[in-house]
């Protein structure tokens, strides 16, 4: 699949032509958490947990590029029954501590949480800091309808601020958007933020397809500027 904006490149990538301007999106001092290699255990992305509330409490939640299972831990805490994905076993193994993990290396292998040749469904798919483009047939369909999909990750231009700096591993502009096309877009930036300087892409998004109730209003998804946990 091509995006507009985008050429081919590599197996699951895209590579985009364009170079954007910096766009601040964040008014206050963004989590260290979130640094590139901040898939470590520690405090969970602030994405992560402002979107939260989203979620059917107690609900199921699938972690992709786990790590050492920082958001697992999130979730896990709020009640959530969570599940991790990681291709690291020494990182499979502190993320254990917080759910079930699965290690496998989910580029090259096939797609491990499967119902009936379908992706199993999770109320909640949580991907931080990882990108690879040909997994996001599965990762959408892995979202139960009604359920959330949050997803952080960096963005074109963030080659000219640190790494990744490769084009297969950043989004194009508004290409979160452009995956996401049938899912309720409840929140979505795509812009810089600071300390550490870093060009990201992110969104929250309800899955299609939530049986409606005759007479009962629409759900209401709040839209606070701050974490309302």
């Amino acid at each position: 699949m091509v995006f507009a904006g985008c050429r081919p490149g590599a197996a699951g990538s895209g590579v985009c032509d364009v170079r954007p301007p910096r766009f601040f999106t964040d008014p206050v001092q963004p989590d260290l958490g979130l640094l590139l290699n901040s898939h470590a255990t520690g405090t969970p992305s602030d994405w992560v947990v402002r979107w939260t509330p989203l979620a059917a409490p107690q609900g199921t939640v699938l972690d992709v590029a786990c790590g050492a299972g920082r958001h697992m831990a999130w979730f896990a805490e709020q009640g959530f029954r969570v599940t991790g994905i990681d291709r690291n076993p020494a990182a499979a193994t502190a993320a254990n501590a917080f759910g079930q993990v699965v290690v496998v290396d989910i580029e090259n292998a096939a797609w491990p949480l499967l119902y009936k040749a379908m992706p199993l469904q999770f109320d909640v798919l949580v991907v931080t800091n990882y990108l690879w483009r040909a997994l996001f047939p599965t990762l959408l369909a892995s979202v139960k309808p009604g359920g959330v999909l949050l997803y952080e990750t960096f963005a074109l231009g963030n080659e000219t601020v640190g790494k990744p700096s490769r084009p297969d591993f950043l989004l194009c502009p508004g290409e979160l958007l452009q995956l996401c096309q049938g899912f309720r877009v409840v929140a979505f930036e795509d812009g810089f933020v600071d300390a550490p300087a870093r060009f990201v892409q992110r969104i929250a998004a309800i899955a299609p397809g939530a049986p409606a109730s005759q007479g009962v209003a629409p759900r209401r998804y709040p839209l606070s500027l701050k974490s309302v946990l």
